[in-house]
């Protein structure tokens, strides 16, 4: 099992046309196969931490990005997702990739998605779509129907109470940043028995907790422009997408429920379904390696 959590290392930046910055982090040998990983939340490109070992057991190259504003990025007024898909093609120029792969775990899952409808398949060639949260991929909150009482209420505040969700976030941040061991006993409540063993090792609970607060380096102004827009209608529909797009999904998911991803998959004409039993929404530590299997294989390693 590849899951050992590996060193930060140094953060980089790349800048984009219109003269922002994107924080990243590098796990693996420059030259091999590039997989971008967008971050869940709250979280940061410090997640890539948690995934690099099953990266770089086959041969590639991840880079975790902040998304603008999350971590050490800068802020973007007009958040959307053809903006991001561009501005992930502006950190594999950097980099000097035409073709690479993106990843891209829970709320990331939506920004990877994204880059499926909007690079060209010829300069994306693969695309791992883990436990994401798909909660306005068929409307306005359109997953409410399978979430917990919680995370339907987020969507009604984002959808309608803008101040509340605000507020909201604002304690998530408090609970983030100031009280990590707390936070952290929160979501092993959460989890199945799987999952809070994972999160009681101490390495890979701090791993997690630091990615988290990372995350609200500048606020949480960041974090609430991402969720109201996973929550409402996207841009792009997942029903066009016919490019293969590898959706792995813990059956026990009790944080993104695998009902959500499974009516992707169903209407989503390149889903590849990957459901893995018995497993809750950290499932992509322990199954990095096969996860990065798949990339591996579709970039050409």
């Amino acid at each position: 099992m590849a899951y050992a959590v590996l060193p930060a290392g140094e953060t980089k930046k790349v800048r984009t046309p219109d003269g922002r910055d994107l924080a990243y982090l590098e796990f693996g040998q420059p030259g091999s196969p590039l997989v971008i990983h967008n971050h869940g939340g709250p979280s940061s490109r410090l997640e890539g931490t948690l995934l690099a070992s099953g990266a770089i057991s086959h041969g590639l190259r991840l880079v975790s990005v902040d998304r603008p504003g999350n971590g050490r990025s800068s802020p973007q007024k007009d958040r959307t997702y053809k903006g991001w898909a561009d501005d992930l093609m502006t950190v594999a120029d950097a980099l000097g990739y035409q073709q690479f792969g993106v990843s891209g775990w829970s709320e990331g899952g939506p920004w990877a998605l994204a880059a499926a409808a909007y690079i060209d398949p010829s300069r994306l060639r693969h695309v791992s779509y883990i436990a994401g949260a798909a909660y306005g991929a068929f409307g306005d909150n359109s997953a409410a129907q399978y979430l917990d009482k919680v995370d339907a209420l987020g969507g009604q505040l984002a959808l309608h109470h803008r101040m509340a969700f605000h507020l909201m976030y604002e304690l998530l941040e408090l609970d983030a940043v100031h009280f990590r061991k707390s936070y952290i006993k929160t979501l092993i409540k959460m989890v199945n028995e799987r999952d809070a063993k994972l999160l009681e090792d101490p390495t890979i609970a701090e791993a997690f907790a630091d990615s988290s607060a990372e995350c609200f380096a500048q606020g949480s102004t960041a974090l609430v422009q991402d969720a109201e827009l996973i929550y409402r209608r996207w841009p792009f529909d997942v029903t066009k997408i016919e490019r293969s797009v590898h959706m792995w999904q813990g059956m026990e998911d009790h944080l993104v429920p695998y009902r959500i991803n499974q009516e992707v998959s169903q209407r989503m004409p390149g889903a590849v379904w990957h459901p893995v039993e018995g497993e809750d929404h950290f499932m992509p530590i322990p199954a990095s390696a096969d996860v990065f299997a798949v990339a591996a294989r579709e970039l050409g390693v």
